[in-house]
């Protein structure tokens, strides 16, 4: 278990700094006026998320541990975007669509809630 959590936490620290600089050549590149960090970053990271689920499997070395470094450590640091759309595509290819849409929708929906609500938190606090 320790083993495992190790792996997480590495492979986390190195999409977290992944992430940071995606973040800062989208910045460098394009400017703030639009979120392309952001952007470029989930788009990437569900890419890779896709690759990693398909081939990782295949791979005589492909480990369970590997895929807690790679898949939930790396790529949950680079973007979370990633294991939410893994998902969703997992319930289409379940032929769940109609789950996975209301996953998708919920998703998004009671994610910017909780955004929105804790803007208003946050303000509430520091007022």
């Amino acid at each position: 278990m320790m083993r495992e959590a190790m792996l997480v936490f590495i492979g986390g620290g190195a999409g977290s700094v992944l992430r940071w600089l995606t973040g800062l050549a989208a910045l460098r590149l394009f400017g703030p006026s639009f979120p392309f960090g952001t952007l470029a970053v989930n788009i990437l990271g569900c890419f890779v998320m896709g690759v990693f689920y398909r081939v990782l499997p295949s791979l005589d070395s492909a480990t369970h541990e590997a895929r807690l470094l790679l898949m939930t450590g790396m790529l949950g640091g680079y973007t979370t975007f990633s294991a939410f759309a893994l998902d969703a595509a997992n319930l289409w290819m379940r032929e769940q669509g109609t789950l996975a849409f209301v996953y998708l929708a919920a998703s998004v929906l009671i994610s910017m809630i909780g955004v929105g609500l804790g803007l208003i938190a946050g303000k509430w606090v520091m007022a």
